[in-house]
């Protein structure tokens, strides 16, 4: 049956494929939510410390217009007053300007974890392509982020016209006020505004943070073809693996038959059983399985034991025993001494007769 020419993306991501798009600077994450939490940190600095940033504020530019006819009309004394009053302006607003980067930066940090990442800055051609761009411009990700910026404006909207709306008594009111009197009043209505804006623009934030995180998931989605891959090149190919383990069990095999040549004697099962022992009594403590197999492998081990006029001994239970609890290289359990002495005994003394009869 002939493969699809494409396939759906049904497969979840795997953590090679999300590493790598961990890599890129790929990650699922909101651009609302910073937005929404320098906001919100804004208001409450602004609520708890707006009076004292608007007395600052004031103090200064009175002092500013007061101290300018004093000015000497050189560029020296233009620069001191201006570098003065600048230093004095930052000063002022460090606190609140501090408390915003801290707060942007762990919003960020809080979607995504660490993750530093220089591709996404890498200059690329479809970046400048018209086609690319067209094609960006009408993307669905673009029709969301249209959807959002609107929505953000009928918020913002909403919460103005409302809020003034609810203080249209007042507005009338200021004609009659002093110049104090409508700043205090702008920047209170300006606050309630902001506040407004920010609980729906939160509400916002948040749904806009688990659709990115499902278009993300929806992007790293792999189809089986792109599974099956990634499995090649992480684990290997199967098929090149099977082939590398037959040919290592075939060289394990000679060995092991070239091993059989050293064997003081086979013991055997008549019906499909051979096992090759080997003893130096200076270098062994016991004797040792040098050989062993089953079926093809046992009478291959046996065609080699006649050739090079090995004993071969039959014992059911010892080959037995052997085979199923010995490895091939290690020493035969102490349960197999005796068994094990009798018969190297016997084979030693057909080896002493065959000596003595030549």
């Amino acid at each position: 049956m002939p493969e699809k020419p494409f396939q759906d993306k049904t497969e979840p991501a795997t953590p090679k494929r999300r590493e790598e798009a961990r890599k890129k600077g790929q990650v699922g994450k909101s651009r609302e939510i910073p937005s929404v939490a320098v906001l919100g940190a804004g208001i409450l600095f602004l609520s708890f410390a707006g009076h004292h940033l608007t007395f600052s504020l004031g103090n200064l530019i009175h002092k500013t217009f007061v101290s300018v006819p004093f000015m000497k009309d050189s560029d020296f004394a233009v620069l001191s007053f201006f570098h003065q009053y600048l230093e004095a302006f930052l000063f002022m607003i460090l606190p609140m300007l501090a408390v915003l980067t801290v707060v942007a930066i762990v919003a960020n940090f809080a979607q995504t974890g660490f993750i530093w990442s220089v591709e996404p800055l890498a200059p690329k051609a479809s970046k400048i392509s018209p086609i690319e761009g067209a094609k960006r411009m009408f993307s669905k990700r673009s029709l969301v982020e249209l959807a959002k910026s609107l929505g953000k404006i009928l918020v913002v909207g909403w919460a103005a016209f409302s809020t003034l709306q609810a203080n249209r008594g007042h507005l009338l009111a200021l004609a009659y006020q002093g110049k104090a009197e409508i700043l205090r009043f702008m920047g209170e209505t300006s606050l309630d505004v902001v506040t407004r804006s920010c609980y729906v623009i939160a509400v916002l934030a948040i749904l806009d943070f688990l659709y990115q995180k499902w278009e993300f998931e929806q992007d790293l989605k792999m189809t089986k073809q792109e599974v099956k891959e990634e499995f090649k090149q992480t684990e290997g190919d199967p098929l090149v693996k099977s082939r590398i383990r037959s040919i290592q069990r075939e060289m394990a095999r000679r060995r092991m038959m070239e091993d059989v040549k050293n064997a003081d004697v086979i013991i055997t099962n008549p019906e499909h059983l051979s096992v090759a022992l080997r003893y130096e009594a200076l270098a062994m403590e016991a004797p040792t399985v040098v050989a062993k197999g089953a079926n093809k492998i046992a009478f291959k081990i046996r065609e080699i034991a006649k050739e090079n006029r090995i004993p071969l001994v039959e014992n059911k239970p010892l080959a037995q025993n052997l085979y199923k609890f010995v490895d091939i290289g290690q020493e035969i359990p102490p349960d197999f001494y005796q068994a094990a002495a009798e018969i190297l005994a016997y084979v030693y003394g057909l080896k002493n007769k065959s000596v003595a009869g030549t």
